[in-house]
């Protein structure tokens, strides 16, 4: 698949909450053992290496394991209560990623408790989104923009994708979607990812039934081989990160990811 890379999303660990008592390094050692060539990893799961970015890649590098992505989400990027909040973690999340080769930074989707004035919410989302990317790219660091399904979204349906990405800033900001928020969206798979694979420089894959719930890489309603095809033809060279919250990946995360990886690498991943 040329240049295209696979890497692991540390959700499936950050969605145990207080059940999760393990380290940071616990972790890389679970994503290099399954295969993965690299790891995505949150905000809130950098832990005790959030200050220590040349010891983190110290970690990635004994592992063989390179940073994909820094995930970095709050309370959805739509209150002005949180605005210099956020920005001063985005600020911290850019001077955490500029120490590693190909830095790239994932924001995460719009959302609020409320969709109460949601075109004006989802406009304050864009504006920071525009605004860190273009810091973002003043250093190099490449910025993508992550939808998401999960409750208070407001990034969801064909047309609020559309919205974002005529918002989006092209020179600093990307699309990095989700399969499987894009299918609980409501959306066609490939017909969504069509629409923006000139502005893709990141993918999540992730998988979900019928009835919304999360499943393990193929076993839910997204046609993998079918978007395989569709990135190895427009010559894709991003990751793709492959992140697992199914329930079984709640009793089993070694398992559930080492499955997942079995399952990228029968489609030539």
């Amino acid at each position: 698949m040329g240049n295209i890379r696979i890497a692991c999303q540390t959700y499936t660990w950050e969605m145990l909450g207080d059940q999760w008592r393990g380290r940071v390094t616990d972790i890389l050692d679970r994503i290099a053992k399954a295969g993965y060539a690299g790891v995505e990893i949150t905000n809130n799961m950098i832990g005790e290496f959030a200050s220590r970015p040349d010891d983190f890649a110290a970690e990635l590098d004994k592992r063989g394991l390179a940073l994909a992505c820094f995930a970095y989400a709050t309370t959805g990027f739509t209150d002005l209560a949180h605005r210099e909040d956020d920005l001063a973690g985005a600020r911290r999340a850019i001077e955490f990623v500029r120490n590693f080769p190909e830095p790239r930074i994932g924001l995460g989707g719009a959302a609020s408790p409320s969709r109460s004035g949601a075109s004006d919410k989802l406009d304050r989302a864009i504006a920071f989104y525009n605004e860190v990317g273009c810091m973002a790219a003043a250093q190099g660091i490449s910025v993508n923009v992550h939808p998401h399904s999960h409750h208070g979204s407001l990034l969801e349906t064909a047309e609020e994708y559309r919205y974002l990405a005529g918002g989006l800033d092209g020179r600093c900001a990307s699309l990095g979607p989700d399969t499987g928020h894009i299918v609980r969206g409501g959306q066609n798979l490939l017909a969504c990812l069509r629409e923006y694979l000139p502005r893709i420089t990141h993918i999540h894959f992730k998988d979900a039934d019928p009835s919304r719930r999360w499943v393990a890489l193929g076993e839910g309603q997204c046609d993998f081989p079918a978007v395989v095809d569709l990135l190895r033809v427009d010559g894709y060279d991003g990751w793709i990160v492959a992140e697992e919250e199914s329930e079984e990946a709640r009793h089993d995360g070694v398992s559930a990811i080492r499955k997942n990886r079995q399952y990228l690498q029968s489609l030539g991943c």
